[in-house]
């Protein structure tokens, strides 16, 4: 598991982790039933507090990624792909309407708004 925390970044430490850590377990980089790294050790590798960890992956259970259990550590939880794809799909519309509303206080066309995103998805 790697985890790159960047003090430029807006996002609090504890966020960061948590999203670098969902990433890698949504994308199946880490594997379900996989145990992570203690919240200790992870502190230690980051040079950061106990407790920030200890957020993050309280954080990451709270989400139903992660399971705790008692004396043996943090393990990836069995989820539900649709469930994850569903909420995946909810913050992609979330996005595209934020960028409509933009697009319209510009005076941009349905049009234009169009084919920027498809000059973007193209990589161009």
């Amino acid at each position: 598991m790697r985890v790159i925390i960047s003090s430029n970044s807006d996002l609090p430490i504890y966020l960061q982790i948590v999203n670098q850590i969902k990433e890698q377990i949504l994308s199946g980089k880490i594997q379900e039933n996989q145990m992570l790294p203690s919240m200790r050790a992870l502190a230690k590798d980051l040079g950061i507090s106990f407790i920030t960890t200890k957020r993050s992956y309280e954080e990451l259970e709270r989400q139903g990624l992660i399971n705790t259990v008692p004396g043996k550590g943090c393990f990836v939880s069995h989820f539900n792909k649709e469930l994850v794809y569903e909420a995946k799909m909810r913050e992609i519309e979330e996005k595209l309407e934020e960028a409509i509303s933009l697009s319209n206080s510009l005076g941009l066309s349905k049009e234009e708004l169009i084919s920027t995103l498809e000059n973007l998805y193209e990589g161009e």
